[in-house]
């Protein structure tokens, strides 16, 4: 297990795995289901829409936010129904927002099992562009929002974009987090550490996600499906060490039936497929910190 200075977390060293690591089971491969519960603050909206054509600066995208008002309204269900139909527990990020605007919904997430992951206030409120003193304002906002709603404080967090500031982690330790998704250097999780104050680092994999692929891109969902196909066909054949896989659906966007579709399709494609680990990452990181203890 090695161990040196993080490049984006001030003040925190990383711990990382090595190949003998082993995930729940003894399995090399995890495969994580995820889905993106998402909102936009009051007078706020989604910098990507479906159409096109970009508005000329100073409008405001009105059918980008009509867009993402999918999600809660609908999305959000079909993606749940598809879950409980397959058997399987999700990490569902979910924007703070949500929780003032649809609590009903974010308490049926919880109740379901399902993994609630704090996904800031908005998808407007990027860490690495508020100051200290603000983002720990606004972690603690979050946090109260979710767990007044869900009953339990959420574990991890996943900042919009990815994006952290270079003091998210330690503000997100020194809260209680667990664990947070804000890395992409790894094919595993690590720990980062602070003095004695640490959290674990849980890289978020984009090879499968809709954002990209579909409304980025703009590739047919069965591309979603193949690049799933593929990529879990070369960890299972050529790899030899530890990894993850990661399989992403945006409310908003795949929530709508022929996304969905694709969705299931993974779902399917996974349970079938032996020797593989499906959880959330909160199981994964437990698992993590105990296989990390046991080799003290």
């Amino acid at each position: 297990m090695a161990e040196e200075r993080d490049l984006v977390a001030t003040g925190a060293t990383v711990k990382r795995l090595d190949k003998s690591f082993r995930w729940p089971g003894g399995h090399r491969i995890a495969i994580f289901f995820n889905v993106a519960f998402e909102a936009w603050s009051d007078g706020k909206g989604p910098g990507i829409g479906p159409m096109g054509n970009p508005l000329p600066a100073g409008h405001f995208d009105t059918n980008a936010l009509s867009f993402g008002t999918y999600g809660p309204v609908r999305g959000i269900w079909r993606l749940l129904d598809s879950l409980a139909h397959y058997k399987l527990k999700a990490g569902v990020m979910v924007s703070g927002v949500l929780a003032e605007r649809y609590p009903e919904t974010v308490k049926a997430i919880a109740a379901a099992g399902h993994d609630v992951i704090a996904h800031a206030y908005g998808q407007e409120i990027i860490p690495v562009m508020l100051n200290e003193a603000a983002e720990k304002d606004h972690i603690a906002k979050v946090t109260r929002l979710l767990t007044q709603v869900t009953g339990s404080a959420p574990k991890g967090w996943m900042s919009p974009r990815g994006t952290p500031s270079p003091a998210t982690a330690r503000l997100l330790a020194e809260a209680g987090y667990l664990w947070h998704g804000d890395a992409m250097d790894d094919d595993l999780p690590y720990v980062q550490d602070f003095s004695g104050r640490s959290i674990v680092a849980a890289p978020f994999t984009l090879e499968v996600n809709d954002m990209p692929l579909y409304m980025r891109y703009g590739d047919p969902p069965r591309q979603y499906v193949e690049m799933f196909e593929r990529t879990l066909a070369r960890l299972r054949q050529r790899e030899k060490g530890p990894v993850q896989l990661d399989a992403t659906a945006h409310a908003h966007v795949f929530g709508r039936p022929l996304g969905t579709w694709a969705y299931e399709a993974v779902m399917q494609i996974a349970k079938r497929t032996r020797g593989v680990w499906i959880g959330t990452r909160s199981d994964a990181v437990k698992h993590v910190r105990a296989s990390l203890a046991s080799k003290r």
